[in-house]
């Protein structure tokens, strides 16, 4: 370890750290544009500049430098905010937005980008230049997902790099030099088929690269972070659901999106995903907000819910044979609860309930895994797999089975079982069960999910369950019968 001095106080570095990730490491700021944690340093930006004091070894009369390129050497002195380095920044800026159009009015990314908050900190001053701005092209289509303004672009290249050190597909570029140059695309549609595309949009810390399903939707002041865990697949990501605060609910205009997913972004945690998530996390509302299932039913006729329990309680206490099929998409406390009320009445086997679709990444060596289930781990822990031949899980007395969750073809059933069926969404098959409860999705509970490493990760709930849904938990302690029987024991 070495010691060296930020603003006059004494710190500690590792070996080859530079003065950037020093004074992250101990609590300093130092603003940067092109700089970060996971991505190569090029240097572009020029702000994060600080000065190295007269006073530290071999440093003369002093000198300005920038932080993210500059080694830490044994008792340097280093200032983070002082005049010159106010000054410096304050000129940095005034070339950054030498052509940058004062779009903050109708960017998406008000509020969040760092330009704004820059220019108010160092600069805040209209520019020196009286020259009409270069002007570029505005919300180029750089895949069918995301749209680039290149006015607002200011080419600190991170896009660029992720795509070369990240993703690995170099599928972004830039083109031309000067106060021409332009971030375009490979022309092979490498970057339209890159399934960890819509990470330059949280990279950009400007408005330039935009999302084309958040576009013009919201401020992000109007927006709040709920953390979660991505069901996509068995890698469980750690990210935030955006969704609208209660005290900036609308109410005479679309009254649904208070109850929505505004945008999904990655919520950076080393041990499962780092700061990235797919584009599948990106599209989990297409997922969570499909049409809802919000009515018990007996044979597909409504009835109230708490007669639907009642009617699947005797079904559980009358059957002498009874198989369960278990919801891989349900929480370790939901897998826990159910163990607990009848996993000694069931013969129990975990079915996978989403398979990948057309189309989609199976596997790679980044993030994606193979299994399209965020729990299996926590599910096999407890119960077996459902057998390859799904039909060998069903002795020929099987008398009733209880499915738990999507994926699973009723046609695989006993024709003479009678089945309960707990869901969340609209299928044909909700019509077909002799009871049909609905059940509370992931958005509308907090719970914990076991990745395939093994790592438990937790989320918590965005919204409320609609009338007439229940939250899988508590539905399992009231299914349980008062007198528990193994199964095939005679009362």
């Amino acid at each position: 370890m070495l010691e060296f001095f930020i603003n006059g106080q004494p710190v500690q570095a590792e070996d080859n750290q530079t003065v950037m990730q020093a004074a992250k490491a101990n609590g300093f700021f130092i603003p940067y544009f092109c700089w970060h944690t996971h991505l190569s340093v090029p240097g572009n930006c020029r702000i994060c500049t600080v000065e190295v004091e007269s006073d530290s070894p071999g440093g003369g009369s002093g000198w300005l430098d920038i932080a993210c390129n500059m080694p830490v050497t044994r008792g340097m002195r280093v200032l983070t905010d002082s005049d010159k380095v106010r000054l410096r920044r304050k000129e940095t800026l005034q070339f950054i937005t030498l052509n940058h159009p004062v779009d903050c009015g109708i960017c998406d990314k008000a509020g969040e980008c760092t330009l704004q908050d820059y220019h108010y900190e160092y600069n805040g001053e209209p520019s020196v230049s009286r020259d009409a701005k270069v002007t570029a092209t505005k919300f180029f289509p750089l895949s069918e997902r995301i749209v680039l303004d290149n006015e607002r672009c200011i080419l600190c290249t991170r896009c660029v790099r992720f795509t070369r050190e990240i993703s690995k597909t170099n599928a972004l570029g830039v083109q031309s030099r000067g106060d021409h140059s332009l971030i375009r695309a490979v022309e092979d549609g490498a970057f339209e088929a890159d399934p960890y595309s819509d990470n330059v949009i949280d990279l950009c810390p400007v408005g330039a690269l935009l999302s084309r399903q958040f576009l013009h939707k919201a401020r992000v002041w109007y927006l709040k972070p709920t953390p979660s865990v991505c069901p996509g697949c068995s890698r469980g990501c750690s990210i935030n659901l955006w969704h609208r605060k209660s005290e900036w609910k609308l109410k005479n205009l679309d009254a649904g999106q208070n109850a929505r997913i505004a945008r999904v972004t990655p919520l950076e945690n080393p041990a499962v995903n780092g700061p990235w998530i797919c584009n599948k996390g990106r599209d989990l509302a297409q997922i969570f907000e499909r049409a809802r299932a919000d009515h018990a039913m007996q044979k597909g006729r409504p009835v109230e819910l708490q007669a639907a329990i009642a009617l699947a309680r005797d079904l559980i206490a009358a059957a002498r044979q009874p198989v369960a099929l278990v919801s891989s998409w349900g929480s370790n406390e939901e897998l826990t609860a159910f163990n607990t009320a009848l996993g000694q009445r069931f013969a129990c086997h975990v079915k996978a309930d989403w398979q990948p679709v057309a189309g989609e990444v199976i596997a790679d060596d980044v993030l994606i895994q193979p299994d399209k289930n965020p729990n299996r781990a926590a599910a096999i822990a407890l119960f077996p797999a459902l057998p390859k031949t799904a039909t060998d899980a069903f002795p020929p007395d099987t008398d009733l089975v209880l499915v738990w969750g999507e994926g699973f073809s009723f046609a695989q059933l006993p024709p003479k079982a009678k089945i309960i069926y707990l869901n969340s969404y609209l299928q044909p098959e909700n019509g077909h069960a002799d009871v049909f409860l609905p059940i509370s999705v992931q958005t509308e509970r907090s719970g914990h999910y076991t990745n395939f490493q093994g790592t438990v990760t937790g989320f918590e709930a965005c919204f409320t369950c609609q009338p007439g849904v229940v939250d899988a938990q508590a539905l399992f302690a009231e299914l349980a019968p008062v007198a528990v029987l193994a199964p095939g024991v005679s009362s």
